[in-house]
């Protein structure tokens, strides 16, 4: 097969299973612009396999993804998240030119330079439903307004989340949704969450407000920014500030924070972004297994004690700390193509969303397959963690895919 040719068909569906055994079931969701196709992949495996979240956490685009997957009735979340992503991947300029183009390209070069057009194209004209450049330009305007901080309007997406996003169900409470955000004047990291908050699209929008592209979203007299510019991972959120309760997470990361060394200064910015926006997934992980580690060495402590003792004040503040509940962390992490750069969160090309997509939906199909992956932890510790991988046998050509 031509190294450049594309199967859009999925090389395997997941096998259909019953409910893991967890209280809650959540899908924890990173910010990356375009790159966000790949958790819209996941989401189709997990629904195809039978497996609904709970909860549903996001920054960024991964907010994005996270309402349309709560704002819709199961039976038709895959095929709305299709639409957007089908949206904002309609070239305003080339049309399908572009893509075509690509289909037909030989060799790395001519894809990367397809891929280098597309962001190109992004930033001279933006990507439709989502964000249009301002004319004038930001400093020809009065300063104090959105049109002197930010470079698009993203009143596009408005009127898109409104089109597929019913917030009255998310607001019903059947699913939960939050999506984290920062106070522009306070700098402090928030989380909009159904469960405190009547959601709407401002709350989304607030999530991937992204300085100084997009401008800052007012709510209730405040102004956000996108949350990534603080921690792009609502991972800590779900663990550390939901309630307690056995809890099975897919934490979908787009910035992979493991990459080689960089060989010029597209390659340095490309490893910038990665390490940044990878907000340390991986120590916060290393930390809430430490932390649930105590946890259950303090309760299975506390059993032991004399009842005299049980009873102190110490005693009873230790067993407030304590707790027998279990955590798996499935990451699966998407790992960029070689005709990719720092170019590519905004690199809205259909052609490369299907490519992301299609790298989402089959990493999920591999980790579904997983023995351990929907099991409950049976190392004692209460909680077991999951990375996805790349196939064995590798990729080739244009669809390989660089390793950690």
């Amino acid at each position: 097969m031509d190294s450049a040719a594309r199967d859009t068909a999925p090389a395997q569906r997941p096998r259909a299973r019953r409910r893991p055994p967890f209280e809650c079931i959540a899908l924890t969701l990173q910010g990356g612009g375009a790159l966000g196709a790949y958790q819209a992949g996941v989401y189709q495996a997990l629904d195809e396999a039978g497996i609904r979240p709970d909860w549903v956490a996001g920054i960024s685009i991964g907010a994005i993804n996270a309402a349309i997957i709560v704002g819709n009735r199961p039976e038709a979340r895959v095929a709305r998240l299709r639409e957007f992503w089908t949206t904002v991947s309609a070239n305003p300029i080339w049309g399908g030119l572009a893509d075509y183009g690509g289909r037909l390209a030989e060799g790395l070069t001519a894809r990367r330079a397809v891929n280098q057009a597309s962001a190109q194209t992004a930033i001279m004209a933006g990507a439709p439903g989502f964000f249009a450049p301002r004319l004038p330009p930001p400093f020809l305007a009065t300063p104090g307004g959105a049109a002197a901080t930010s470079w698009y309007d993203t009143a596009a997406l408005r009127h898109t989340l409104e089109r597929l996003v019913d917030f009255d169900l998310v607001n019903a409470g059947a699913l939960r949704l939050s999506v984290g955000a920062v106070n522009v004047r306070s700098g402090n990291f928030v989380y909009f969450d159904s469960t405190t908050h009547k959601l709407g699209p401002a709350h989304v929008m607030a999530s991937g407000a992204l300085p100084p592209g997009f401008p800052a979203i007012e709510i209730d007299g405040e102004y956000y920014w996108d949350g990534g510019t603080v921690s792009n991972t609502p991972l800590q959120w779900v663990l550390q500030f939901g309630p307690r309760q056995d809890t099975l997470v897919f934490q979908v990361d787009l910035w992979n924070a493991r990459g080689s060394l960089p060989r010029n200064v597209v390659d340095v910015e490309t490893r910038r972004k990665e390490i940044l926006y990878s907000s340390r997934t991986r120590d916060n992980v290393d930390r809430f297994v430490e932390m649930q580690r105590l946890r259950h060495a303090v309760a299975k402590v506390g059993e032991k004690l004399p009842k005299e003792v049980r009873d102190t004040p110490e005693a009873q503040t230790l067993r407030r700390f304590a707790d027998h509940k279990v955590y798996n962390i499935v990451h699966l992490i998407y790992r960029s193509f070689r005709y990719e750069d720092c170019a590519k969160d905004y690199a809205f090309s259909r052609l490369s969303m299907e490519d992301h997509w299609r790298s989402g939906y089959d990493d999920a199909v591999r980790t579904l397959d997983h023995p351990g992956a929907l099991e409950r932890p049976k190392n004692g510790d209460g909680v077991a963690t999951f990375d996805a991988t790349a196939p064995a046998s590798g990729e080739r050509g244009l669809n390989e895919r660089k390793r950690p």
